[in-house]
């Protein structure tokens, strides 16, 4: 038998009806309240980051290829797309998807508004889905029919921001009439609003209109054979830099790679800093957790003093009582730590199913708090906890080395 464990839940019955119930109880309240607000800033966090990066994602890929150029323009350089990268992306084990785009820049006319933004041109490659969740009204542009080989065949159907879409007052199924200025040419080209999306961020919401690639091509006055640049989406997010490496190795000299955390670094930077503030709560937050549960033993260690002199007179060893108020500890740990799942976990899933808390989409870049399950981040976290509150189990019982078995019997 197990003496040290037998005894603690002897006294641990005994408390249910004494004043250490009280403490047990506040206890138990830290620890779980401790570990459901840890629990949910690791789940906001984690919706956070991933809506950001995905919306990031959505438009850019995870890395981008693009030419060589002293121009800082949005406007690209053209490259061909008679590269091996397009035409056999299945070389590389790493790669998911392949697509092309190109960029040109103009004037949205309406009869009382002129707004500038940039038309990206995307190919049919282009992977709609990822862009599903950003698409407020309407449909994704459609491509025509290049069965007949015309040269001259493009959609003219685009995607606006909700933003630009207020500003010109325009709806889905409206006209606009967009100008392309490139001296000495002036173009003029009615385009269809065919959907609305909305990122909430600001560099793409206020310049950033979706088109068909052979609209992009035809105003830049480039051949079929001419993109933009190429966006690549890989298996997993992990491996950007390991690929990025490898494609510059094999990517011709004129050819630059660009990882979509480097060219949006200020963003990236910004989520590593939220990252940041928040392990230094959730270290505040196991401070004090830790010292409430000092202070809890160290009273009930203090309430069992004439016992702890019995036990010692008996020939009880040092090691043997402090594994007795250890026990104790932890099972109030471990009471703790299921009503603080609980909590925490159950406050994710009302979150998760039923968007309760709203948020400001201009100053957030979403319109609800987001949750993103991981659940190797909730059994570490679990597991944190447990190994250092339990670690500090030990600073409390040292005081029992120190324990007179004579004055402790007749202690009052």
């Amino acid at each position: 038998m197990n003496l040290p464990y037998f005894i603690s839940k002897k006294i641990n019955k005994a408390e249910n009806k004494s004043f250490s119930a009280t403490i047990n109880k506040i206890a138990v309240a830290s620890i779980a309240l401790g570990l459901a607000t840890m629990l949910v800033s690791f789940l906001i966090l984690g919706g956070f980051q991933r809506v950001i990066t995905n919306k990031i994602f959505t438009f850019n890929g995870h890395i981008q290829i693009t030419k060589y150029s002293l121009d800082n323009s949005l406007q690209e350089e053209p490259i061909s797309v008679n590269n091996p990268l397009i035409q056999h992306p299945e070389q590389y084990g790493f790669i998911d998807h392949v697509q092309v785009f190109g960029h040109t820049a103009g004037l949205l006319q309406t009869d009382n508004e002129v707004y500038g933004a940039f038309i990206k041109g995307v190919g049919e490659n282009f992977d709609s889905l990822r862009f599903q969740d950003n698409l407020l009204e309407g449909s994704f542009i459609r491509f025509p029919d290049k069965e007949d080989n015309s040269p001259n065949t493009y959609s003219t159907d685009v995607l606006i921001s909700r933003r630009i879409a207020t500003s010109l007052e325009l709806n889905v199924g409206d006209d606009v009439r967009m100008l392309f200025v490139d001296p000495p040419q002036y173009r003029v080209r009615k385009l269809h609003i065919q959907g609305i999306y909305n990122t909430g961020i600001e560099e793409f919401d206020e310049q950033m209109i979706i088109g068909d690639i052979d609209l992009v091509r035809r105003i830049n006055q480039w051949p079929d054979s001419l993109v933009g640049g190429i966006e690549i989406y890989l298996n997993d997010y992990d491996e950007m830099a390991e690929a990025e490496t490898r494609l510059q190795n094999d990517l011709d000299y004129d050819l630059f790679v660009e990882k979509i955390g480097d060219k949006y670094v200020q963003m990236f930077e910004w989520l590593d800093l939220i990252n940041n503030n928040v392990i230094i709560f959730l270290a505040l937050i196991l401070f004090v957790a830790c010292f409430n549960i000092v202070s809890i033993l160290l009273i009930l260690i203090m309430e069992r003093t004439q016992m702890i002199g019995i036990l010692k007179a008996l020939g009880a060893r040092n090691r043997q009582i402090r594994k007795i108020f250890r026990y104790n500890g932890i099972l109030l740990i471990a009471r703790g730590m299921m009503i603080g799942n609980l909590i925490g976990i159950g406050f994710g899933l009302v979150q998760y199913f039923f968007k309760l808390i709203p948020l400001d989409p201009e100053n957030y870049y979403m319109e609800y708090v987001p949750i993103h399950w991981d659940l190797m981040a909730i059994l570490g976290l679990n597991l944190l906890t447990f190994m250092i509150v339990a670690l500090v189990l030990n600073i409390p019982t040292m005081i029992i080395l120190r324990i007179n078995p004579i004055k402790a019997i007749r202690f009052d």
